[in-house]
């Protein structure tokens, strides 16, 4: 990961403008951006109750805003994103059944939303944006994939259109965020809660995961080295849901069987992947990241140049998929992590 120096410099009296601010991810890059001295963060989100108390609970801070929005809405948006020099677009339709149930829905947020974003950027002369996305849109099989695929392929293609506009693009493509809203462990600790065994689809089924402070960790990684649209992706590990629902379990002090087969929803896939077979002739790494370079963009050897400079090499990755054996983590590698993701994520969201 980037040094605290150089994502200072990108960050200090900045005005950054976060969509679908008040989701688990929006408010952690708001709770990391104030440590690094914006000059105004901007909060947008359709939620209008939740907007109404956090907005209460945090009036003290003279520096961050809330603004009633919603990304269908260009003309709201372009009002929003005036004066801004960063935008991170992370509003988005992301739950698999209800985007299958409404795939207009899932539409209209996740591909028009996102087009608006970029008009926006465009209109304004916006200096950077970042488009959160995620790994099911590799070899998509559900409307919420296709839809953010899409979006990626936007984000990608306005690079090669976008004439003298400054604005630098790039997309961070996530596994399961722990912890996030509507993720697993969420549902799982609503169940105990309600004192239910926790429900698993298929025990046999793999997901590729990470923590929230870590995700908004690559979000302004990606941030400092984008500029053509290329996709960003954390090296990540990956687990079984049967053994992640085991592990779960005896951290709260359950039976590790305490929980039933529900079987697989409509649109889940039984493995993730987070890179296309086709993806990799443009795939660097670092340390710490991948990079796809853009599919479409003209200055493709400027753009291998320019990461080679920033310390990347050309990846010799052949597949990334949450079925391989390498990437999986056993039980007690699973409940050191969560151990460590529910002292981090106990932290107030400002401070």
């Amino acid at each position: 990961m980037l040094n605290e120096n150089k994502i200072k410099e990108l960050f200090e009296d900045k005005i950054i403008l976060v969509t679908g601010g008040l989701g688990s991810i929006g408010l952690e890059i708001v709770r990391q951006l104030l440590s690094y001295n914006p000059k105004q963060i901007r909060i947008v989100d359709n939620r209008e109750t939740e907007l109404e108390d956090i907005k209460e609970k945090y009036k003290d801070l003279e520096n961050v805003r809330f603004f009633f929005g919603d990304v269908r809405d260009k003309e709201r948006m372009l009002r929003a994103s005036e004066d801004v020099d960063i935008i991170f677009h992370a509003a988005a339709m992301k739950h698999v059944p209800i985007c299958e149930y409404d795939p207009f829905e899932a539409i209209k947020t996740n591909v028009i939303g996102t087009q608006n974003i970029i008009d926006c950027c465009i209109k304004n002369n916006i200096e950077r944006m970042i488009f959160i996305s995620t790994d099911k849109t590799v070899n998509p099989i559900n409307v919420m994939g296709t839809t953010k695929l899409l979006a990626e392929r936007l984000v990608s293609a306005t690079c090669n259109f976008k004439g003298k506009n400054k604005t630098k693009y790039g997309v961070v493509r996530f596994g399961n965020v722990l912890s996030s809203r509507g993720s697993v462990l969420e549902i799982w600790e609503k169940q105990l809660k309600n004192k239910n065994k926790i429900t698993v689809t298929d025990s046999e089924a793999t997901r590729f995961f990470m923590d929230i402070p870590q995700s908004v960790k690559l979000i302004f990684d990606a941030s400092y080295y984008s500029k053509d649209g290329e996709i960003f992706i954390l090296k990540m590990p990956s687990v079984k849901i049967g053994v992640l629902a085991e592990a779960f379990l005896e951290t709260k002090g359950y039976p590790s069987n305490y929980y039933k087969i529900v079987g697989t929803r409509n649109g889940d896939k039984l493995h993730e992947e987070l890179i296309a077979e086709e993806e990799t002739q443009l795939l660097m790494e670092n340390r710490d990241l991948f990079v796809r370079l853009p599919l479409l963009v003209t200055t493709g050897k400027n753009d291998y140049e320019y990461f080679v400079k920033k310390g990347f090499k050309k990846s010799k990755i052949e597949d990334y998929c949450s079925g391989n054996s390498k990437y999986l983590l056993n039980k007690g590698e699973v409940k050191e992590i969560l151990k460590k993701s529910s002292c981090r994520n106990s932290t107030k969201i400002f401070g």
